[in-house]
């Protein structure tokens, strides 16, 4: 892997976003709309709930590491538009850029984006409403590490289901987070849905996240177990993600389809 020209991808991407502040702002603006949205629904639950229980850090954390994947997963998907939007494909192959260097270059520029989005919804979280990422102590990194993991592999595998179907299926990659999330226990235990999604949820990786963040918030100890289970799940959908873009690229070429790549699908 040359390591010229994964900077390039990614020199790339900081020209267009430096360029281009209102592919910026939204980011930001979908982050503090969430945060207060979930923040005074917290709050108010706090005021009439005689349970006990802080909603806080149980579902204004939740819904901000969910955030957090999501952004993970627009950082690699968004990056892969532009080139889908602006038909850059032949450009960029037609130069001795290897797919895995593309895939390097997507994946570090997800990196810088995410961890700016992280940083700004941790600050503006705990200025507006007092939540403590350190609540949830040492298993707050594996919790990130694992959702990181899940959201690069999300948009990975999204970005070469585009690239075999063709831009018009970009309507389907959109709604991916809000289908998963059902399934991964967001806002509520994994115990309490049907034996049929229970299976589901098994082998997603955030779900193993959630039910560890809501363990920890109730003062029990980590799972740390099943965390390291979640992290190598993540992990696997990860490299197989990389597979199934590899292929389809390689399909793409062998047939052409990358030549005739255009608005409307491809077959």
């Amino acid at each position: 892997m040359n390591r010229s020209r994964v900077s390039a991808i990614v020199l790339r991407i900081l020209y267009l976003y430096r360029g281009s502040p209102q592919r910026v702002f939204p980011i930001f603006i979908w982050v503090a709309v969430d945060i207060l949205l979930w923040g005074f629904l917290t709050r108010y639950l706090n005021s009439v709930s005689q349970s006990g229980v802080n909603f806080v850090p149980a579902l204004l954390g939740a819904v901000l590491l969910w955030d957090f994947l999501t952004r993970v997963m627009q950082g690699v998907t968004m990056a892969f538009f532009e080139d889908v939007w602006s038909r850059n494909f032949l450009n960029l192959f037609a130069t001795p850029l290897r797919i895995s260097e593309y895939l390097a270059g997507l994946v570090i520029a997800a990196i810088g984006a995410s961890s700016l989005s992280l940083v700004v919804m941790i600050v503006f979280a705990r200025v507006a409403f007092g939540l403590s990422f350190l609540t949830y102590g040492v298993a707050l990194a594996p919790f990130v590490g694992v959702l990181f993991l899940t959201g690069i592999a999300m948009g990975v595998a999204a970005a070469g289901l585009v690239l075999r179907l063709g831009p018009a299926s970009e309507w389907l990659i959109w709604p991916i987070p809000m289908i998963v999330s059902p399934f991964a226990g967001v806002f509520y235990p994994v115990a309490v849905l049907p034996g049929w999604m229970r299976a589901i949820a098994a082998i997603l990786p955030p779900s193993y996240v959630f039910e560890g963040m809501r363990a920890v918030v109730a003062g029990q100890p980590a799972p740390w177990m099943a965390l390291f289970g979640g992290a190598a799940l993540a992990l696997a959908y990860l490299v197989l993600a990389c597979l199934f873009f590899a292929t389809v690229y390689k399909i793409a070429i062998r047939t052409g389809l990358i030549a005739r790549y255009s608005a409307e699908s491809v077959s």
